[in-house]
């Protein structure tokens, strides 16, 4: 029920900055395993590859619970809902501490994601149901921060918990913010009639449809580009089911009178611009929190807490498609000094960004359409997130080849300037006692480690300069939206 326009007592408040605390947990996980991996896989004799679907499986759960709940929450109550899922999700992520082997801790993923990923767009449905219209900006303006935030503390607070504490610790961290997010519903939302006749009359095939869709379509997305992508069977596989599960989807909500979640929102003209925008940012936002942390490791040589304080600093501080421009020129000598300025830039501009994508989307949604259309934008974003993410490990893998072969046709030993240095390089391990053969062969490896180097280096500015023009190119599109009023003015009185 929306609350009429006035003073908001302070219960709404500790309820909606529970809300904002389960979104901000939830996004957290999605990246918190990132520094700790090697760690991770290690205690689970599990390789890389292997490694990769501890990530994948709390993506496709999360993908999956995002649109059901508005049924969920028709179902159980606001209060009743956020209270159970969250209590499972700390329960879970216990379980993911105490892992055994690779398969326990993918199935206790991939239950952490399901139970965890409701609370990123109830945050949303908080705000849009519980505030009146003109506190509404103050309530999207922190739903920003969580969005933004989150990603890049992810790999942060994992290494700083990894190095101190082990990598079970990133798991158990979830309880502190759990109890405060269960203790802030139950003190600030009232009790709700349960509905379970809406959980029995649900549009299942529906459902099914849009679990296959999703489901497949994260998986194909994020091992697309280990898998060599169109060349693995198990990839082609994944892609067709993905477009039957979505084709099917959209096809019985368009036949059902009442759907689980209410495509046709897609249908007002703010909600699609908006939406495409969150998938946008999704890119961004996901996409260079995937592309620093690798540089700084893989180049720079940070360490996990290395890399996480690098972050740290940016946190706070960021305009997001200038700052990866900013990004697009470093070279192997790159670290942390060079890189504060352009995450000031940076986190500078993410909130305004998610902030008004948010009054964008919700402007004239009707108020039983609310909760569909928190479910949709945050699924359309975190979706964003996952094909940015595919992209530019794609990019960087063939921009790294393409770099590599355009820099070997100049470095040769018909260069005058290679064979002083071979010569140079030789000579120096010649001084430090190795016989000629194997200093020759010891300077032809460090030119050639050399020149890697220096691809990657070029394959990453690539990916940040990809970035920002797809960002800086994405503000024509706000000309295609509707005059969208201030969640404060007369205009909201549609929501």
């Amino acid at each position: 029920m929306m609350v009429p326009e006035g003073r908001v007592s302070g219960r709404t408040w500790i309820a909606v900055a529970a809300g904002m605390l389960g979104a901000f947990m939830a996004v957290l996980d999605i990246q918190i395993t990132n520094s700790s991996l090697r760690d991770i896989l290690g205690a689970l004799n599990a390789t890389q590859e292997e490694g990769s679907w501890i990530s994948t499986a709390y993506l496709v759960a999360e993908i999956i619970v995002i649109p059901l709940t508005a049924l969920l929450t028709r179902t159980f109550g606001m209060r009743g809902y956020m209270m159970g899922t969250t209590a499972l999700f700390l329960v879970f992520s216990t379980l993911c501490g105490a892992a055994w082997n690779l398969q326990s801790m993918i199935m206790f993923r991939m239950m952490q994601g399901f139970t965890g990923g409701a609370l990123i767009p109830m945050a949303m449905t908080l705000v849009m149901a519980k505030l009146p219209a003109s506190k509404r900006a103050v309530g999207m303006a922190i739903f920003g921060l969580t969005a933004t935030l989150a990603p890049s503390m992810g790999p942060t607070l994992g290494g700083y918990l990894s190095e101190l504490y082990g990598w079970p610790s990133i798991f158990y961290i979830n309880w502190v913010p759990g109890i405060l997010l269960i203790a802030g519903v139950a003190y600030g939302l009232d009790h709700e009639q349960r509905k379970l006749s809406e959980l029995f009359n649900a549009d299942w095939l529906g459902i099914a449809f849009m679990a296959l869709g999703l489901g497949c379509l994260t998986i194909f997305l994020e091992e697309g580009n280990s898998k060599d992508w169109f060349e693995s069977g198990f990839i082609i596989a994944f892609a067709g089911l993905a477009i039957v599960g979505l084709l099917g989807w959209v096809l019985t909500s368009a036949m059902r009178p009442h759907p689980f979640v209410n495509l046709g929102l897609f249908a007002q003209r703010n909600f699609l611009v908006a939406s495409a925008l969150a998938a946008v940012m999704g890119m961004g936002l996901y996409g260079s929190s995937f592309l620093l942390p690798l540089y700084l490791g893989q180049i720079a040589g940070y360490s996990p807490m290395q890399i996480g304080e690098v972050i740290m600093c940016s946190i706070g501080l960021g305009l997001f498609g200038v700052s990866c421009i900013m990004n697009a020129y470093m070279d192997a000598t790159t670290g942390y000094d060079q890189l504060l300025l352009s995450q000031v830039v940076r986190a500078l501009g993410q909130p305004f960004v998610m902030l008004t994508l948010s009054n964008f989307a919700m402007n004239g949604i009707a108020p039983k359409d609310t909760a569909s259309a928190s479910s949709l934008f945050n699924m359309i974003r975190n979706l964003g997130g996952s094909i940015g993410i595919a992209l530019l490990a794609t990019q960087l893998t063939q921009r790294e080849h393409f770099h590599s072969a355009r820099l070997g046709e100049a470095v040769n030993s018909f260069s005058a300037a290679t064979q002083l240095r071979l010569d140079q390089l030789t000579q120096n391990f010649i001084g430090k006692g190795f016989d000629p053969v194997t200093a020759s062969d010891k300077a032809l490896k460090a030119v050639d480690g050399i020149v890697r180097r220096e691809s990657f280096v070029m394959a990453y500015n690539d990916g940040f300069l990809i970035v920002g023009g797809i960002l800086l190119s994405c503000i024509l599109i706000l000309w295609l939206s509707d005059k969208v009023k201030s969640p404060s003015g007369g205009g909201s009185g549609a929501h």
